[in-house]
């Protein structure tokens, strides 16, 4: 045992102290658990998925970041507060709190008691996202390409898709096995970006082999992008696997799952990768109407109905010096500035990167933070959320969060600013005069 305060061991906190420790505003319980399992996940065959009601995630594979501290402060778990570590694996949680006990933390100790006591028992609080099983682990998706079945599986074939827009050389260099290539410009036009038409995606999707019943698992590779080149967006691979999903969601494609984190989360997991193509196996029909979903997809018409409505948010999902018109974000898009009206929810640093929706491991940031920074500016369940970005990949991968989290009233502004700025209608410049918070990150 790693000891506290000269003491043998952690103090441990018993079920009925952990259920009183609750109620205080000064307490913060952590979940040391791998993300999948904070989401939802029964990854030790617990009776009940999912974290402790009001938990934070904090998996313990982080404490192998050296900025460990300053995503633990950016959580706002700070040292005045009194904690309760728990997890799977004693020695991982007992590692963690001896970290935080190496950092100034004074209040620590341990609840052991997650799956036998707390998960066991249906009286007790629990929390999870409604649609948690959509985003797997490298762990689920090896079994499934091992052994044709896996948790929450229940269908007979499936397609794994390595998305990436332009450069082919990123599957070519490794993916996950069985994997077929899928650059974005099959689903989306590659001159304004918009999704592509019905018929062009029924065609596109039955050569790739999928019909409205196949199960579909979507991932990116991670690099940062280069700015010298004039599609910086062909790095960012796991974006586009967002930007993917969401239009095979449209489509009509009953079950869209994302690998967490994407090929990272597959390398760092100890999986390798193969240079072998895998050939697609077209289909000769969908099988459903496309797009099944049309209300996910906004027009520049139906975005400025949307702007006039005070139950509906037209949310920009860019980087703030985007929103106040000091870049346009992108080479081939002139105009610089925001939609008049638009919610900001920040993206992060620039058009090609989503820090403020992912943990450092690239794994979807948890939700309940997402949940809380969008509640900040006025987004939530209760109104119709509209997300845009420059082109549609930022905004695809926010309404993917929604949806992940079951809300109804959501859809993308497909044409984003690249539509609406090169259309001549109206924008603005600064920082916004009824802008109550900002969500900055630079």
């Amino acid at each position: 045992m790693l000891s506290k305060n000269n003491l043998n061991q952690f103090i441990s906190s018993s079920t009925e102290e952990l259920l009183e420790k609750i109620e205080d505003t000064n307490f913060k319980l952590i979940d040391v658990r791998p993300v999948e399992a904070y989401n939802g996940w029964k990854l030790k065959n617990e009776n009940r998925g999912g974290h402790i009601e009001g938990a934070r995630s904090l998996p313990y594979k982080w404490l192998n970041y050296i900025d460990w501290i300053e995503i633990v402060r950016e959580k706002e778990i700070l040292p005045n507060h009194s904690l309760v570590v728990y997890g799977y694996d004693s020695f991982e949680v007992e590692k963690v709190a001896h970290q935080f006990i190496r950092a100034g933390y004074k209040d620590v100790s341990i609840y052991y008691n997650f799956i036998d006591k707390w998960s066991a028992n249906n009286k007790l609080p629990m929390d999870k996202m409604k649609r948690y099983s959509q985003l797997v682990s490298a762990n689920w998706l090896n079994e499934l390409i091992m052994t044709g079945t896996a948790p929450e599986f229940n269908n007979k074939k499936y397609v794994i898709c390595h998305a990436y827009y332009q450069n082919r050389g990123t599957y070519e260099e490794g993916h996950i096995p069985k994997a077929i290539d899928l650059d974005t410009n099959l689903l989306e036009s590659s001159e304004t970006w918009n999704i592509r038409s019905p018929e062009e995606l029924k065609i596109t999707l039955e050569q790739l082999g999928i019909t409205y019943d196949t199960t579909v698992i979507l991932y990116g590779r991670f690099s940062y992008p280069d700015i010298n080149n004039p599609f910086p967006g062909s790095s960012a691979g796991h974006l586009g696997a967002m930007r993917c999903a969401f239009i095979m969601i449209y489509a009509g494609v009953k079950d869209v799952r994302i690998l967490n984190g994407g090929l990272q989360s597959w390398i760092d997991t100890g999986f390798e990768t193969t240079t072998k193509e895998y050939i697609r196996h077209p289909v000769n029909d969908f099988g459903a109407s496309i797009p099944s979903h049309p209300e996910f997809v906004v027009d520049i018409k139906e975005a400025k109905e949307i702007l006039k409505d005070p139950n509906k948010n037209l949310v920009s999902v860019r980087s703030w010096k985007e929103f106040i018109g000091q870049v346009s974000g992108y080479s081939y898009i002139e105009k610089k500035g925001r939609i008049p009206g638009a919610v900001f929810a920040n993206c992060g640093r620039d058009a090609y990167h989503m820090e403020n929706y992912r943990n450092l491991d690239h794994t979807t940031r948890e939700y309940h933070e997402i949940k809380k920074m969008w509640e900040e500016v006025g987004i939530n369940p209760n109104k119709h959320n509209s997300f845009y970005c420059g082109t549609g990949w930022r905004g695809s991968e926010a309404f993917f969060n929604a949806w992940l989290m079951g809300w109804g009233n959501i859809s993308v502004f497909d044409g984003g600013w690249f539509e609406w700025s090169n259309e001549g209608n109206s924008y603005e410049t600064g920082t916004p005069k009824n802008m109550k918070k900002q969500i900055i990150m630079e």
